[in-house]
């Protein structure tokens, strides 16, 4: 009998529930395999003792990256850790865009000004989005009337010792929505589309909603070829159990990578339940392998 960890993360004021979480404990035990939901940060875990670790909901990482991704490198050496400690280590940096970029993959164009750096932002143009280079909370979008409160938001992320993110908001998320495409074990899985997360106007320190209007989505032939090459271009070529991939449609119509998800992406089971069974499979054939 396998022995699986699904590892998460301690409950908190600021921590989403993971809806697919005891879910799919359930269906691997069901499955014959011994599994159980296991927080990254509880030094009472022998990781040791499980064939398999498999990243789930870890969704208070982003504030304490450095911590995280120690946690990977001590967890993967002492069993098999998926997604690889290598692949989190990278993946936890936005930057990784420009990596996406330099390969050809078609991204949405992204500027980083970490902390001493000159906070120069856009005074012309369209809307723009400021964020921070690790995880998802602080960001919003501004004109560039906002100016003033847009640099106050950089130096907040600096203050923090975070690098931030500047994007030109993309316009058809207001139209065409964000599309999720996973993968698992290699292969494509489910779609999903959800509506614009970013409000004009609300403060970037503001609770948002993360995955509003969350429907079902069939991915195009583009959509599949982005997210296809965005994967073949990870660096090392891994072996990824799990892989998400976010796109948007730029001014072109064409689907640009907006952030490629390697870590702890929400598998939005409870949406795609007919999926299950294929997850469950593939994460006991990497548990026995």
């Amino acid at each position: 009998m396998v022995r699986v960890a699904l590892v998460t993360c301690a409950d908190g004021p600021d921590v989403a529930e993971d809806r697919d979480l005891p879910v799919l404990v359930r269906a691997l035990n069901d499955a014959g395999a011994q599994a159980s939901a296991e927080v990254w940060d509880d030094d009472r875990v022998d990781w040791a003792r499980f064939d398999l670790a498999v990243i789930r909901s870890t969704w208070d990482y982003s504030w304490r990256a450095a911590e995280f991704t120690a946690w990977a490198e001590r967890c993967g050496a002492l069993t098999r850790l998926a997604n690889p400690a290598d692949v989190v280590r990278w993946n936890t940096d936005k930057r990784y865009l420009a990596d996406l970029a330099a390969a050809g993959v078609p991204v949405v164009e992204t500027r980083y000004l970490a902390p001493g750096d000159l906070v120069e932002l856009p005074t012309a143009g369209g809307e723009f989005v400021v964020k921070p280079a690790s995880g998802a909370r602080f960001a919003a979008r501004y004109t560039p009337d906002e100016h003033d409160t847009a640099v106050r938001h950089v130096r907040r992320l600096h203050d923090d010792g975070f690098t931030a993110m500047v994007q030109p908001y993309m316009r058809a998320v207001d139209s065409g929505g964000e599309r999720a495409l996973q993968f698992f074990g290699g292969k494509p899985l489910h779609a999903s589309r959800k509506g614009p997360v970013l409000a004009p106007g609300t403060p970037y320190d503001q609770r948002k909603t993360a995955h509003p209007g969350l429907t079902r989505w069939t991915p195009t032939a583009d959509e599949l070829g982005v997210a296809e090459a965005a994967l073949a271009a990870v660096p090392g070529a891994p072996e990824l159990l799990y892989a998400r991939v976010d796109l948007v449609d730029g001014d072109d119509g064409r689907p640009r990578v907006m952030e490629l998800e390697l870590v702890e992406p929400n598998l939005f089971l409870w949406l795609h339940p007919g999926s299950l069974p294929a997850v469950v499979k593939r994460i006991i054939g990497a548990a026995e392998s």
